[in-house]
């Protein structure tokens, strides 16, 4: 998650979406308009980096859908289509399988019910290694279901804080973010400390989140490329902390598509492609 990013998916807002946000539980209701150019300036900023941005349009009426890297995980094999924890996004899988495989991407397995994975619970720490959290959206049955779909990799699950309950969800990627091979941005207060025990282990340093940014989502950062980051705009403790590490950090605008849904920058891109230096 850490390496330069080649190919990258999304999924703007639509029209139709709008009028279903307070059922999907957003924070107000986006302007289209603005959140249509805030999403049209984050593909400008994924292509600059270097990557080809793939334009999905599934599902249309579900303002989570922009938040592509929950319904799929992808492998070496190709894109093992998950199943959401949250019912409205249950469609969100087939749609973006239909994406992937339109730009060449194989479907290599598919989560089944009952068994719930959000892409939200998964971290490829490196090639070998997949964190994943135990939470309201990821169980016990998702987690078997991704040992099942990467059987040649390493899977190490951690149980997620309670924090306000299932109604607010809290994913593994709400606490931490790879930005090289041998560092991380981490919301270190209520962090599972055997996740920080297997970071130590493995001789990965940490940036720390502050306890202010922490609801603004600062802990949310997507890897351009090793030690260079992509954030949201405001988390600014984060963001120097980042650079006094060495981190290279670019920052994006995101009132309407970000902050009333509560998806940064990892959630609103599905990387298919990176290279490791």
């Amino acid at each position: 998650m850490w390496g330069d990013l080649e190919r990258v998916l999304v999924r703007p807002p639509l029209p139709a979406d709008t009028g279903h946000v307070e059922r999907y539980g957003w924070r107000g209701i986006p302007d289209v308009a603005a959140a249509v150019a805030e999403h049209e300036e984050l593909c400008v900023v994924l292509a600059a980096a270097g990557a080809e941005v793939i334009v999905s349009e599934h599902d249309p009426g579900n303002p989570d859908a922009i938040y592509v890297y929950d319904p799929v995980l992808v492998g070496d094999d190709g894109a093992v289509l998950l199943r959401p924890g949250k019912e409205g996004r249950l469609g969100e899988p087939a749609g973006i399988g239909q994406s992937l495989e339109a730009a060449g991407v194989p479907i290599a397995a598919r989560v089944d019910a009952p068994a719930t994975v959000e892409g939200g619970d998964t971290v490829w720490l490196d090639h070998d290694t997949l964190l994943v959290g135990h939470g309201y959206r990821t169980g016990t049955a998702g987690i078997a279901a991704l040992r099942s779909a990467f059987p040649a990799v390493e899977v190490i699950a951690f149980d997620l804080p309670h924090w306000v309950g299932a109604s607010e969800v809290m994913h593994l990627m709400s606490l931490i973010s790879p930005l090289d091979r041998d560092l991380a941005l981490v919301y270190t207060r209520i962090a599972p400390v055997r996740l920080m025990e297997v970071l130590a282990e493995r001789g990965i340093a940490v940036v720390e989140v502050p306890d202010e940014e922490f609801e603004s989502m600062g802990s949310n950062v997507l890897a351009l490329g090793p030690r260079r980051s992509l954030a949201l705009e405001g988390n600014d403790v984060t963001r120097r902390r980042m650079e006094q590490a060495g981190v290279d950090v670019i920052t994006y605008r995101g009132d309407h598509i970000s902050r009333l849904g509560d998806g940064g920058p990892t959630c609103l891109t599905r990387p298919v492609s990176r290279t490791s230096p």
